[in-house]
């Protein structure tokens, strides 16, 4: 176990765990989650075996830019663009057709990918470090999900190679929006309201707002508006 404050040791130690393909239990902008390198079979195998969960639900891609997307999509519709200049970073995942060959096994795709940038700057960091990470909340299937480190590894014990401990995450769900047949589909409403979606798809609202507050999103590297 290691502490957040510890940032450097907690950076360069979880990065080390990831890049030799094992877990790490993380903080992250909503929960603690189970990480893994999105590119490391053996890891991504072992996450679904330590959740005890099918491979029915793929498992989500964290990156931490939408220059990313490229070489993991096949195409970014305009409404997808819309929903990614107003909510990334943030906790909206979008679902899109992913590039055919990526050399990964993330589950049972039928030849999507779930992409989300997060708020967390450790995380983002870790990204940078490591690549495209997966991460699932840290809890087994049906089982609690935990609000600390400490909680996670009661669960998940000696599968991860690494707990990084940061007090209570406030326990927020991503809402998750597929784009990828030519429609927007809400299929987990979450942080995000169902109805904000469909307005800001649509382009009910200017370039890069939120409608619940009517400001842009706080992005260091902002999706540029199409011409």
């Amino acid at each position: 176990m290691v502490r957040l404050e510890e940032v450097e040791e907690a950076r360069t130690r979880a990065a080390t765990a990831l890049r030799d393909g094992l877990l790490v239990v993380l903080p992250t902008d909503s929960v603690y989650a189970l990480v893994a390198d999105a590119f490391s079979r053996t890891a991504t195998q072992q996450l679904f075996g330590a959740k005890r969960r099918g491979r029915t639900v793929p498992l989500p891609v964290l990156i931490r830019s939408p220059r990313q997307t490229t070489g993991l999509v096949e195409d970014i519709p305009e409404e997808a663009e819309r929903l990614m200049a107003s909510y990334w970073p943030g906790l909206l995942t979008l679902v899109f057709r992913a590039v055919e060959g990526l050399s990964w096994d993330i589950g049972d795709t039928q030849g999507t990918v779930a992409l989300r940038i997060p708020t967390d700057d450790f995380l983002l960091g870790l990204i940078a470090d490591v690549g495209p990470l997966v991460a699932t909340s840290a809890n087994r299937q049906g089982d609690p999900v935990p609000q600390t480190a400490a909680a996670a590894r009661q669960q998940l014990g000696l599968t991860a190679a690494l707990y990084v401990e940061a007090g209570e995450r406030s326990g927020a769900r991503s809402t998750i929006v597929d784009v990828s047949r030519g429609r927007v589909e809400v299929l987990s409403e979450g942080a995000v309201p169902s109805a904000h979606v469909d307005q800001v798809a649509s382009g009910g609202v200017s370039w890069g707002v939120r409608p619940d507050d009517g400001t842009a999103t706080p992005e260091s590297e902002p999706v540029a508006e199409p011409e």
